[in-house]
């Protein structure tokens, strides 16, 4: 399904020369066919004990609903990375809440945070979510995060086919269009409902991020979250008031591989 990808000591990295793709559309179709009917565990359990994907690692925001994802992994093999982007703007309460699911659920939390020479250069006041909030993305988070998974082969994200009109159509295995090398992105939880994600919840007795109480369904970074009313998509407090629905890790019109 993928060429081998060369690795080097104490640093999984692929040969400069190895051009070919870790995964093609050809290999997410394959993926999505394959499971196709299958429960999430199901497929969790093929994927990391089965090495289906390569090296995998998980992409947590530590936000309202990820202990669900973080608690299904960790379930299967508790020793896979788990990225967190310490942006330097999250709320008080969503690192705390990351540090109670790192304990609670053994994980290997890895923390990445932005190059300083570049937030030197690029907001040195700190204040560039407020005029460029993309900009801010991509040095807070695109960047650091392409840095850290060109590591590894694929990545498990948390995104939910409810959360948004843009994730309504996203598969469970894609090919992610921003890395050129062709590494695998997986959606285990795209199918769940609200309702599935809350029993899960409650039938593991998960703890809930301390900000839900508060109006806040879906939590990025503090100056760009904003409460959300009843009723309103649950994304709609993120950036509100700006033409932007995604930090720019995933792209809001990537087409699925069904």
């Amino acid at each position: 399904m993928k060429p081998e990808a060369t690795k080097t000591t104490g640093d999984r990295t692929r040969d400069a020369l190895d051009l070919a793709p870790r995964f093609t559309e050809h290999d997410a179709l394959r993926l999505n066919r394959m499971f196709r009917g299958s429960s999430t565990q199901e497929m969790l359990e093929a994927v990391i004990r089965g090495d289906l994907a390569g090296d995998l690692a998980v992409v947590s925001s530590f936000g309202a609903e990820s202990a669900v994802l973080l608690h299904l992994v960790a379930s299967v093999d508790p020793a896979i990375p788990v990225l967190f982007l310490d942006t330097g703007k999250h709320f008080a309460e969503t690192m705390a809440y990351r540090d109670t699911l790192a304990r609670r659920l053994g994980l290997n939390l890895v923390v990445l945070t932005p190059d300083a020479d570049d937030l030197a250069k690029r907001d040195e006041n700190g204040l560039r979510w407020s005029f460029d909030p993309d900009g801010c993305c991509d040095l807070r988070k695109v960047k650091p995060l392409e840095k850290a998974l060109a590591s590894y082969d694929a990545s498990f994200t948390g995104r939910k086919a409810f959360q948004s009109s843009t994730r309504a159509n996203l598969p469970r295995f894609e090919v992610d269009t921003s890395d050129t090398q062709g590494r695998l992105k997986i959606n285990p939880l795209i199918d769940w409902s609200a309702g599935d994600i809350n029993a899960w919840f409650e039938a593991h007795d998960l703890p809930r991020h301390p900000l839900i109480a508060a109006g806040y369904p879906s939590i990025g970074c503090s100056p760009c979250t904003t409460q959300v009313a009843p009723g309103e998509d649950p994304r709609s407090g993120r950036w509100k008031g700006w033409d932007k629905t995604e930090c720019g890790i995933h792209k809001p019109g990537e087409e699925p591989f069904l």
